[in-house]
């Protein structure tokens, strides 16, 4: 196999069947292209009681500083009808110029890039005056219990110590070049259980309808409107994402009805703040009598999802200054510098070191038919190989 081939290293990736928590072979596809390279890999199993067990995989090349972290994920999402594709989730059939695949977005085609990017390196320079590394998750798809963070808490207690990380998520939304990520909002999940008294329709008086207390809670939750964005994010936005309350019964008042919820928040706030926040709107809309005149305040209960992401804004310039520079030199274009999107496992190794994400067009991300440009997969592969010589020589200037 020859690693320089970001093409031949897509094919190998795809057609290992990795859907989270299945290892399916891409971990040890992925070490069998870097240790020829000079890479130590070791394979690491994370464990937590009632998840499944995840392998997970660390690869070096090189002992000492400055250290470059490349971070990603071979685990996929499910195919979904694969009777839908026109050409086999796991095949890595080429058509148009244009290789399928579930994974060829996201994320195995920036795994493939950037190994044959490290081996052109080599290739050419030799090993880098400094180190290079793979952080990669078999369960960033998944519930992300047993991934990244386990990954990182690992290698840090092994000694492990990182000047710079890039996450190869697809972050460009038509084009490469478009945009790198350097930052995410803050995301936190919850669900309040509104508790009224079950009876008759019509019989209104004799009983307690917490559809209408879900209902105040859930406006009160998305209006007013929490802040109006940031010199660096856009405004923080909150969505009801489901109302539930298991009554099929027309004419049967129910005992109780919940509201999930999710916010997307900027750096005007704190996983805490935003959330003492919303007790706050909650509690407030809790005495509102507007739907319920007369009645005693809405009881409800709110229960938080166990692990809250906090926002971040990387400020390494150097570290930013390399890659922009090195998608102008291949692309021609200036990519803009954003923090919008949802979350990746940025949020995790931004605690390690000043991280940031660039990968391919994400347009087929997670759809029937995933599939990535032949084209895109050299570019890209030439926007790593000069970033890589362009980030070790500007942390030795």
């Amino acid at each position: 196999m020859t690693s320089t081939d970001p093409i031949a290293n897509l094919a190998t990736l795809i057609r290992c069947p990795s859907v989270t928590p299945a290892e399916g072979g891409a971990l040890a596809a992925l070490a069998a292209m870097l240790q020829p390279l000079g890479f130590a890999v070791e394979r690491m199993v994370a464990r937590e009681p009632g998840t499944p067990d995840i392998e997970n995989l660390y690869a070096r090349l090189g002992t000492g500083g400055p250290h470059l972290m490349f971070a990603g994920h071979t685990d996929v999402v499910p195919v979904g009808d694969e009777a839908a594709w026109t050409h086999g989730p796991f095949a890595a059939e080429i058509a148009d110029g244009q290789m399928f695949g579930r994974g060829a977005v996201d994320m195995k085609g920036g795994i493939a890039c950037f190994v044959a990017a490290v081996a052109r390196h080599i290739g050419k320079h030799g090993a880098p005056d400094g180190s290079i590394s793979f952080l990669i998750t078999g369960d960033e798809e998944g519930p992300a219990v047993n991934g990244t963070v386990k990954l990182l808490e690992w290698a840090a207690a092994r000694g492990e110590k990182w000047d710079a990380c890039l996450v190869g998520e697809p972050t460009n939304p038509d084009a490469l070049g478009d945009m790198i990520k350097i930052g995410r909002r803050g995301s936190v999940s919850g669900t309040v259980t509104v508790h009224g008294v079950q009876g008759h329709a019509a019989y209104p008086h004799l009983a307690d309808n917490p559809v209408r207390g879900v209902i105040a809670l859930a406006r009160a939750l998305m209006h007013p409107p929490f802040d109006a964005g940031t010199a660096d994010f856009q405004p923080s936005n909150l969505e009801v994402t489901t109302i539930d309350v298991g009554n099929r019964a027309t004419n049967v008042i129910p005992a109780k009805a919940s509201a999930g919820f999710n916010i997307r928040f900027n750096d005007a706030w704190s996983a805490e703040t935003v959330m003492a926040e919303i007790v706050r709107r909650l509690d407030a809309a809790a005495r509102d009598e507007t739907l319920r005149p007369g009645r005693p305040p809405i009881r409800y209960h709110i229960a938080w999802a166990e692990r809250p992401s906090h926002v971040f804004l990387t400020r390494d310039d150097r570290l930013i200054a390399s890659l922009s520079g090195a998608v102008a030199a291949v692309t021609g274009r200036q990519p803009a510098l954003s923090t919008t999107g949802g979350t990746s496992d940025a949020r995790f190794i931004k605690d390690y070191c000043p991280v940031v994400e660039f990968g391919l067009v994400g347009q087929t991300m997670h759809m029937v038919d995933e599939r990535v440009a032949l084209a895109d997969l050299g570019t890209l592969t030439d926007i790593y190989e000069t970033f890589i010589a362009r980030w070790f020589g500007d942390a030795r200037s």
